[in-house]
């Protein structure tokens, strides 16, 4: 049996740049736009110092607001991705964009809990419209080669968000107060996502054939969400999905407030927050390309390995000495899961229906909810995190473990 020719490096085969030119290059762009909705949510617990002592309500109270988000979240996604493989993403994250600057802005003028509760419910539509399902099927469409490189531009939005915009936002609200910067943050949506969808973004057309017929994107062998349902790498990467959520928005709703209880000033601890955050735009453009060179089930491990390190690190802030490690980890490896995810779910389950399949895995997304109101009671029970805290670690570690046995169900 003849030997098989080696494959040439991925740089030979099609350049660096690879897909990203062209109308591919603006709908990458365009889909980053999109995603510094995303990042929108990032403002709530630097806010919190300000916003609670205005209506005097507890960290559960205020915290708990992410269960009804994100449970209306996690139902609309499935029934997105399906939408959206079938009618394509351009008109769903113009109207999403129009609906989360219109949310934003009304908040600007809550006066009861019910207000934000009800408000958030409704900001939950706009920001699946513009989150990873749409953007991940445009990038999935339009670009083959450097895959891994567009997902990673792309994903960085949120954190662009987190790392540029907050701190702009939290001035605004310490200049004037938080109601402006809500307000702002509505404004801003029109004037950054609207036009960005309306000018960059195009669904890509189905490729034609010489005899005139239109060929779907994918392989026939890929698995729709019935089919895929019945795998067992769908049930883990919802199970991981799950815990991730549950200690990413775990920490991210209470680190700054854990950080100002151990003694920093509201002003530190919200630059560390932010810097957390930033570190997304290297970690998502850094294992985007290496996931060009590596196996998909080996960056996720990857990815997941680093969360469950700064979930150990966690446990000993705020030693200063291990800050910047925990900072480091934990920015670098909640960003890159926007990466690895639509990687994994091509690779299990084929690209074709990936829209429908990683939008039932969404159902997922409460887990951070749950996280987050578990720390809020925790903390309200005892005065501390660290039973919260000690339950990231058992959870991460063992999401790690169960990656090991995800595979291509194609076969």
């Amino acid at each position: 049996m003849a030997l098989k020719e080696p494959r040439p490096p991925a740089q030979e085969r099609f350049g660096f740049l690879g897909d990203l030119r062209g109308r591919a290059a603006l709908v990458v762009i365009g889909c980053l736009v999109c995603q510094l909705a995303l990042g929108y949510g990032y403002v709530f617990s630097p806010l919190a110092s300000m916003i609670l002592p205005d209506f005097d309500w507890t960290r559960t109270e205020y915290f708990a607001v992410r269960i009804p988000q994100l449970v209306a979240m996690s139902l609309a996604s499935p029934l997105l991705g399906i939408l959206i493989a079938r009618t394509g993403a351009r008109t769903t994250l113009l109207c999403s964009a129009i609906l989360l600057g219109i949310s934003y802005a009304l908040l600007s003028q809550i006066q009861t809990l019910w207000h934000l509760y009800a408000l958030l419910m409704i900001s939950a539509l706009p920001l699946v419209g513009l989150g990873d399902i749409s953007v991940g099927q445009l990038v999935t469409h339009w670009v083959k080669r450097r895959r891994g490189l567009a997902l990673g531009l792309v994903y960085s939005g949120s954190n662009l968000a987190g790392f540029v915009l907050v701190p702009i936002w939290v001035g605004v609200a310490r200049a004037d107060d938080w109601r402006a910067a809500f307000l702002v943050m509505g404004l801003g949506a029109f004037a950054l996502m609207v036009p960005a969808v309306f000018f960059l973004i195009r669904d890509r057309p189905l490729d034609l054939q010489p005899d005139g017929a239109r060929q779907p994107v994918g392989s026939d062998h890929d698995l729709g969400l019935a089919q895929a349902v019945r795998t067992r790498s769908f049930w883990i990467l919802a199970f991981c999905l799950f815990s991730f959520f549950f200690y990413f928005v775990g920490v991210l709703d209470h680190l700054v407030l854990f950080l100002t209880d151990s003694g920093m000033t509201g002003k530190e601890s919200t630059a560390f927050f932010s810097r957390a955050l930033g570190l997304g735009l290297a970690s998502k453009l850094i294992l985007g390309l290496i996931s060009d060179y590596i196996p998909e089930k080996t960056a996720i491990l990857a990815d997941h390995g680093l969360l469950a390190i700064s979930s150990v690190l966690l446990i000993a802030l705020p030693n200063d000495s291990l800050l910047w490690a925990f900072i480091v980890t934990y920015g670098f490896a909640t960003a890159a899961r926007d990466v690895v995810y639509p990687l994994i779910i091509n690779r299990c389950f084929g690209e074709r229906y990936m829209a429908e399949v990683y939008g039932a895995l969404m159902l997922a997304l409460p887990g951070g909810a749950v996280g987050s109101i578990f720390a809020a009671r925790v903390h309200d029970q005892t005065a501390s995190y660290d039973l919260a805290f000690g339950s990231f670690v058992l959870l991460t570690f063992a999401a790690f473990g169960a990656l090991l046995f995800v595979r291509d169900e194609r076969a």
